[in-house]
């Protein structure tokens, strides 16, 4: 799959402030993750720790928290992790999900999607 990016913007889930930022689409990611210095500077504190599994095998025990994720005219809480620092924003497949959002992949865009119910 290609990889494509879209501008999001981050904030807390109480609406103190947010951040602009160019986030890689990557359903192959669960949670969508940003460096720990941004989410801190728009009012995001972690609140647990959860274990995490990288392409190459390493497991890791990050911290996530609470955010609000805007795209377009659409937004959602999601968890975030606290990344590391210098690394990019991945919008993860959770985050997808909450904003009823698809991925596009021929055209590198993301798409409205009806939520199913069973």
């Amino acid at each position: 799959m290609g990889t494509f990016s879209v501008t999001v913007a981050i904030g807390d889930i109480e609406d103190h402030g947010s951040e602009e930022v160019e986030a890689l689409v990557d359903t192959g990611a669960t949670t969508t993750v940003a460096p720990a210095s941004l989410l801190r500077r728009v009012g995001i504190e972690p609140t647990m720790t959860r274990e995490f599994e990288y392409a190459d095998g390493r497991k890791v025990d990050l911290e996530l928290g609470q955010a609000i994720v805007r795209y377009e005219d659409r937004q959602a809480p999601t968890l975030v992790v606290f990344g590391e620092e210098g690394s990019g924003v991945l919008l993860g497949a959770i985050t997808l999900q909450a904003l009823f959002l698809g991925v596009d992949t021929h055209n590198e865009r993301l798409i409205p999607v009806t939520g199913l119910l069973n």
